[in-house]
């Protein structure tokens, strides 16, 4: 890919998501104020980040992986369960992680 194309295409996109959010300014208040909307739009927010966070812990750029971002990610969400705060939550995690990356997996 030559680099005018990459700046195109990185000209294009960022127009793209200007234009987007100039359309949600746009959009009549009564339509949000419509409770299925707001019910909709938590979940596309939800929906959104948990893609996101799946992408980034199997993923490796070309395919699937497992390595120790799965099971830190498992103690995350028990730990979430269990209601534990969150600066306790993300030390479990980074904790297990790297302790699985010590004994030699991932």
């Amino acid at each position: 890919m030559t680099t005018g194309v990459l700046w195109a295409t990185v000209v294009l996109a960022s127009l793209a998501c200007l234009a987007l959010k100039i359309a949600g300014h746009l959009v009549p208040e009564h339509w949000l104020a419509d409770p299925r909307v707001a019910r909709l739009t938590s979940l596309v927010t939800v929906a959104l980040l948990a893609s996101l966070v799946v992408t980034q812990t199997v993923g490796d750029g070309q395919g699937l992986t497992v390595d120790a971002r799965l099971p830190a990610l498992a103690v995350a969400a028990v730990a979430l369960a269990l209601r534990a705060p969150f600066v306790l939550v993300v030390v479990l995690a980074a904790a297990t992680a790297a302790g699985l990356r010590a004994l030699g997996w991932g």
